[in-house]
């Protein structure tokens, strides 16, 4: 074993099949994972029903994916890179930066996986407490020193679902020599956009959360050019499985569906808010969920009514974050908590 490394197993929220089986409970939500309550484009269900290449290796330069994402987004088709998740890019990232000792900057709360990369790759975690409004501070600037060789920016932040202002990450990217992550699992959802690009910028995106297909991990970036030799030498084999490109491929084909999606997620967001306003104390989100307040051990409770919330101290901050669900799944859970407030 390593012995610089430090080990933490990410702990992921439970799910509906252990809640019914622990607890014998005929009805299970689960408002724990972020996940798209409305699934998947129909046209990427086809093409998982149609694939039959099992047994074949994808194409490692999946250029059509790219292609796609690259008409998507207005990123440069030779600058987009896929993996397995944000989680995977970003591995590959820590994979090509970080010595030890080596620091990385991470405003808190925030992402744990964040932090479990930093321990394992034997960086020097700089960790910067946000506001009460958790937004990054003003003084992040005096954390920077020649050491600081990554800063990572969720845009928004999960699990409290700001943003940051586009000055102060502006400012970032041009005040240091260190690789600033964007993380914008969640920007579909948000009202704000960043338009920035550097030579020390990436924007990492996800096809899990807006377009619905979390279960084939697809992650995807925009680098600057000079890194992208050294990020495809560092990345795992083959990321992405042939059947998770063509899905992709079909899902952003089919943009309708997805904004569909995000605009009965913003209209539901909007309800379960300023009805959690009413029995606890939520924070405004540009994400698919809302962070909020309330006494301690309400998610157990709620847990144990069938309701599945997630507690987020590992995330570093009291409080528990509610995924926006469909209109009953979020009436059960405001049910349920009517029930213990």
């Amino acid at each position: 074993m390593r012995k610089c490394a430090k080990f933490e197993e990410y702990i992921p929220g439970k799910s509906v099949e252990e809640i019914r089986e622990r607890l014998g409970l005929e009805k299970v939500v689960k408002l724990a994972s972020n996940e798209n309550p409305y699934g998947t484009s129909p046209k990427a269900i086809e093409v998982l029903k149609s694939f039959e290449d099992l047994h074949r290796y994808p194409n490692p330069e999946y250029r059509a994916l790219r292609e796609k994402l690259s008409e998507y987004t207005g990123w440069e088709t030779e600058r987009i890179v896929v993996g397995a998740g944000i989680d995977g890019i970003l591995e590959t990232v820590f994979k090509i930066l970080i010595d030890e000792g080596d620091e990385v900057l991470i405003p808190i709360p925030t992402f744990q996986y964040y932090r479990i990369l930093a321990r394992l790759h034997c960086a020097r975690e700089i960790l910067v407490s946000r506001g009460e409004d958790f937004k990054i501070p003003e003084n992040i600037f005096e954390f920077l020193n020649e050491k600081t060789k990554l800063i990572i920016v969720p845009f928004p932040n999960n699990p409290t679902g700001n943003v940051e202002k586009k000055r102060l990450i502006e400012e970032l990217v041009n005040s240091t020599r260190a690789i600033v992550f964007i993380d914008e699992a969640y920007i579909e959802f948000s009202d704000e956009k960043l338009e920035i690009d550097s030579d020390n910028l990436i924007v990492a995106r996800t096809m899990s959360k807006a377009f619905g297909l979390a279960n084939l991990r697809v992650g995807y970036a925009r680098l600057p050019r000079w890194l992208l030799k050294f990020y495809r030498s560092a990345s795992t084999p083959f990321p992405v499985s042939t059947l998770a490109e063509r899905c992709s491929i079909a899902a952003l084909e089919d943009l309708e569906w997805m904004k569909s999606c995000v605009e009965k997620i913003k209209k539901e967001r909007e309800r379960l808010f300023n009805e959690l306003k009413k029995l606890v104390n939520p924070f405004p989100s540009q994400a698919n969920f809302i962070f909020f307040k309330a006494r301690k051990g309400l998610a157990e409770d709620l847990l144990m009514r069938g309701v599945i919330i997630r507690d987020c101290q590992s995330f570093g901050v009291e409080g528990y974050r509610v995924t926006v669900g469909k209109p009953d799944e979020n009436d059960f859970f405001l049910e349920k908590l009517r029930e213990l407030t």
